[in-house]
């Protein structure tokens, strides 16, 4: 696989160059021989992961041959508490398991019930997408160079936020954005990032 694109030495790359270029390299991964190669999109609340994601998976299905799993942080947090425990879901039960070559086996957390509930898999075999605060820490990034940061100006973010589920949330915006703060402070996500975007 080529080298990475340091993001200290461009600017922000617009959606559609990221689309392309993490397509290219995801398909170059895999004719070299990677089954399974990993990407990574992280960025605050309202930067526009899971859209790259959807993007990306879309046009990896339309060029490869198989359909690219997709792996939502939403769906690891413990709650509007609960990053730090998604992070750990994801290292522990999906991570780990696929670096040591067996399926990953882990549960969603159900966001009605306010508890885990559905068991899901992944065995590898296709290239997986992982999007949503946290996917890009010290110990992820080890398993790729497809490892992308979203930067969006808060306001359009907090914008995006309202737009997506209203006013119904507002107050876990600041107590959510704390969580954010501390992670990104302790693990330098955006330093580790090795393709940097503007939002989607």
């Amino acid at each position: 696989m080529p080298a990475p694109i340091d993001p200290a030495n461009q600017g922000p790359l617009s959606s559609e160059q990221l689309v392309d270029l993490l397509a290219d390299r995801v398909l170059e991964a895999i004719d070299a021989g990677n089954g399974t190669p990993i990407v990574l999109i992280d960025g605050r609340a309202g930067s526009g992961k899971s859209t790259l994601a959807a993007a990306l998976q879309n046009r990896l299905f339309k060029d490869g041959e198989s359909l690219p799993r997709v792996i939502h942080m939403d769906d690891l947090y413990l709650g509007w508490t609960g990053l730090e425990a998604g992070v750990d879901l994801l290292q522990r039960f999906i991570l780990a398991p696929l670096r040591a070559g067996k399926t990953a086996s882990w549960q969603e957390f159900d966001w009605a019930l306010g508890r885990r509930e559905r068991w899901r898999e992944f065995a590898g075999g296709t290239p997986l997408i992982i999007e949503g605060v946290g996917a890009l820490n010290g110990g992820s990034a080890e398993m790729t160079e497809l490892r992308v940061w979203l930067e969006v100006p808060e306001d359009v973010r907090h914008e995006r936020w309202v737009t997506r589920d209203g006013h119904a949330f507002d107050e876990f915006w600041a107590p959510w954005a704390v969580q954010e703060i501390e992670f990104y402070e302790r693990e330098k996500s955006p330093e580790l990032a090795t393709l940097l975007g503007g939002g989607f």
